[in-house]
């Protein structure tokens, strides 16, 4: 699955000039339409606005090199092109009416391309969990291996977190959806309060509860940590495939394409340059929570310290995380996996891996824990030191040959034990019982 690069076309285009200053005409017109419906500006007046409103973005800069204010510099050249009826342009409005409503709309249309993303990521993961349910691989704590589960298991769990993150997406957007209308320091002094309901019911958006002369900049916080969370979930998965790509484990690999090089010394190499691009990707797009926890602090009823942050961290920060998304979507799509391999690290170690169930057959036979417990730990740290079979050593102690027979022992060393409750675990997280 090759990235869908018309997708990351459409998120740039979120962030473009052209988009931010259509989204700030739409909101002139539809504040000037409301105003008309309510009296409080001349129906005329806000049918030139509607029809006559527009903007060309060479003539805004040019304008803004003298005002210095973009917002000014887009009203005016508004005004060139209506006429007379501009009079009624802005109506008792600030400008934060319009680029904070704007803003939230970016936002919202932001957050739909990343909640697409996540859609489809959640449907690979899905079916590459279900397609490796019995696919017996060992887990690992602390990097050493611990006992067997199967590699479908592993990417259900990453399945997991990915949908907990959708749904926190789903609910940070609701965070965000929000706009105001409510002119200077917020307090309706110069815009009827029903005008803001009329726009924002328009917009498909939900009036601010109250706004200073800004939404409040908690709601951003909360938007972009949870976009940091998600990528911390994509750089947890990435530092897996990592991890199991390694020359001394080689369980799973990124797949490598033909003509694909590696290294300009070392033509063996297969390197996991994608999960490595993942993770680079995971840490800009987690620096951008800090910035929007920082722009939480303003003075007074506002100020402008938040707005130079917004123009790099609003765009930098969704395009990148839409974009980590679609290749992480690539890498699991096309993620080729060793079975065998997997099968043979199980029994690298000698079958130490199975202590845990001797040491609960002993004491379901009646041996004390402790003892029991030494009695595992020194064989399996003597079959790991000395490069000697577990079970073997187990055959030849006398103290474990007392109480277990040489077929129970062997049954111990059953990989198929530590998959019983696999079909259990894929019902609870997908409502499905089998692979098939």
């Amino acid at each position: 699955m090759a990235i869908d690069r018309y997708s990351r076309a459409e998120m740039a285009k979120i962030w473009s000039d052209e988009n931010r200053l259509d989204l700030w005409k739409k909101i002139e017109c539809l504040v000037a339409k409301a105003q008309a419906e309510f009296h409080i500006i001349p129906v005329k007046a806000a049918e030139d606005i509607n029809r006559l409103a527009d903007y060309q973005i060479n003539r805004v800069r040019e304008i803004e090199l003298t005002t210095q204010h973009e917002f000014n510099a887009f009203l005016k050249n508004l005004s060139e092109n209506i006429g007379p009826s501009a009079a009624y342009l802005h109506y008792g409005m600030t400008s934060s009416d319009v680029l904070d409503t704007a803003l939230s709309l970016q936002l919202v249309q932001a957050a739909d391309s990343i909640l697409m993303q996540l859609e489809k990521l959640l449907l690979v993961l899905k079916r590459r969990a279900i397609e490796f349910q019995n696919t017996v691989c060992i887990g690992r704590t602390h990097g050493i291996q611990a006992e067997p589960m199967t590699f479908g298991l592993k990417l259900a769990s990453h399945w997991a977190a990915f949908d907990r993150n959708r749904q926190r997406l789903i609910n940070a957007r609701k965070e965000i959806a929000v706009g105001a209308i409510s002119g200077a320091i917020g307090t309706y002094a110069t815009i009827d309060p029903r005008v803001e309901n009329y726009v924002m019911h328009e917009l498909g958006l939900i009036p601010e509860t109250i706004s200073t002369q800004i939404i409040p900049r908690d709601r951003h916080a909360i938007f972009f940590c949870v976009l940091a969370v998600t990528a911390s979930s994509i750089e947890n998965l990435a530092t897996e495939i990592r991890h199991l790509q390694r020359s001394e484990v080689r369980e799973v690999e990124e797949r490598f394409d033909k003509g694909q090089t590696g290294s300009s010394a070392m033509p063996h190499k297969r390197n996991p340059i994608k999960c490595e691009n993942l993770t680079g990707l995971s840490r800009l797009v987690r620096s951008g929570c800090l910035a929007a926890l920082e722009n939480v602090t303003l003075w007074h009823e506002r100020d402008i310290s938040h707005s130079s942050v917004e123009r790099v961290l609003c765009p930098d920060i969704t395009i990148t995380l839409d974009f980590a998304l679609s290749r992480l979507i690539e890498v699991m799509d096309g993620l080729v996996v060793y079975p065998d391999r997997m099968l043979k690290n199980i029994y690298n170690a000698g079958g130490i891996i199975f202590s845990q169930r001797i040491l609960l057959k002993l004491i379901e036979k009646g041996l004390d824990r402790q003892n029991s417990y030494h009695l595992i730990q020194q064989l399996s740290h003597t079959s790991w030191q000395e490069d000697k079979n577990f079970l073997n050593l187990c055959k030849q102690n006398p103290e474990i040959r007392k109480i277990l027979s040489l077929q129970e022992l062997e049954n111990l060393f059953d990989v198929n034990f530590y998959l019983q409750q696999i079909p259990f675990i894929f019902h609870k997280i997908f409502g499905i019982t089998s692979n098939n």
